[in-house]
């Protein structure tokens, strides 16, 4: 039970910095191999997996009805994440993701220099595609970041809302918005394969799912009434801390 109750925290506090900005598996991965430690990884994976999906659908719903999510945009990018992301799960059983550990501070590094730098980066919802093009570039980045998410995994919100930005000109909390539909699908594709090998705890699960739609039902919330400004405080938040661990992880830890 005590053990439950961590991971219940641990999921709820997950939850809501994942429903602003992403990031939640910072908290709740790390809380899960500290409390089985001597459980496969693969497991835990897949059970934060199915915790996650709940807690992101509950907050991907919470925006859409209270913001205007960018279907046009939040759709191709789906459906692209749900099929490159089951493939980068497979792939990942095939190569090594050593060299993504590596390069992946280095590349958040970039990322938050140039967000610090830009005073004004999302503070205005100014979309700068349409048509078809909008859509193709969709494709691209659901393809890309669904692909990294099932390959390796760590910052996937981040990058995603940092590229809604970037590219199509969203303000942060519009990006947040597209962010959690696609992660539904990454999240969504993850599961059938940890699913299908049997790396699933569903009591674990169940519960962590429970207390993560509680704090993305929160997060989402805090999100839409304070606006871009704070999940842009809270994003850069997220990626230095991201930073540090991954940076640890890759250069010093071994």
């Amino acid at each position: 039970m005590v053990d439950y109750l961590v991971l219940g925290v641990a999921a709820f506090g997950a939850g809501l910095v994942d429903a602003v900005v992403g990031g939640g598996g910072l908290i709740q991965l790390p809380a899960m191999f500290s409390v089985f430690p001597n459980m496969a990884p693969a497991t835990l994976i897949g059970t934060n997996k199915l915790a996650s999906i709940f807690g992101t659908s509950v907050a991907a719903v919470s925006y859409a009805r209270r913001v205007a999510i960018a279907w046009t945009v939040a759709t191709p990018a789906a459906l692209a994440a749900l099929v490159f992301a089951f493939l980068g799960a497979y792939t990942v059983t095939k190569v090594s993701a050593e060299f993504m550990r590596l390069l992946l501070p280095l590349v958040l590094v970039a990322v938050a220099v140039y967000t610090f730098a830009k005073k004004d980066f999302g503070s205005v919802h100014a979309p700068i595609h349409s048509g078809a093009g909008e859509q193709t570039l969709a494709l691209v980045i659901g393809a890309g970041i669904g692909f990294y998410d099932g390959f390796f995994g760590p910052g996937t919100g981040s990058f995603l809302v940092f590229l809604f930005v970037r590219i199509f000109g969203f303000d942060f909390l519009g990006a947040s918005a597209v962010a959690k539909v696609v992660n539904v699908a990454c999240n969504f594709a993850a599961l059938i394969w940890f699913g299908y090998s049997g790396h699933l705890i569903w009591q674990l699960g169940a519960t962590m799912a429970v207390c993560q739609i509680a704090g993305s039902l929160i997060g989402s919330r805090m999100a839409m009434k304070h606006g871009s400004g704070f999940v842009r405080k809270l994003f850069l938040v997220v990626v230095t801390i991201l930073i540090v661990k991954t940076g640890y992880d890759a250069w010093l830890r071994w």
